[in-house]
């Protein structure tokens, strides 16, 4: 059911760290099932699901193709990345945005904390 820490309703901090499941397995169940303006519903059997299908099926998947194209292609070794100026540019405006993006995480931070708001 819906999260409600009033109620104890919910998996909490305390209680993930008491069920072994690592910490990374938790954090991307958690921006999987991020709420897009509703909120979400956790159930144990979809933590599983999710963990099972998308996290190790899909990226263990992808971990395996690249591993494979590496060895067919280039003898098992990954090659030296050369840059092209058009590579240089396109992670200039990356890191640019990445620091507009953080500078405005920040922002949002230091206003819910002015306002008091996301404490509990």
């Amino acid at each position: 059911g819906k999260f409600s820490k009033s109620r104890g309703v919910g998996v909490f901090g305390d209680m993930a760290k008491d069920t072994g499941i690592p910490a990374d397995i938790w954090r991307f169940y958690l921006l999987y099932l991020r709420p897009e303006g509703q909120d979400s519903a956790f159930s144990w059997s979809d933590l599983m699901l999710k963990n099972n299908s998308e996290l190790l099926n899909n990226l263990g998947n992808f971990i395996n193709r690249a591993g494979m194209f590496v060895c067919k292609f280039f003898g098992g070794i990954v090659p030296n990345m050369v840059l092209t100026p058009d590579d240089k540019r396109l992670l200039a405006r990356v890191t640019l945005e990445l620091r507009q993006y953080h500078q405005l995480l920040e922002k949002v931070r230091w206003v819910a904390e002015t306002l008091g708001l996301g404490q509990g």
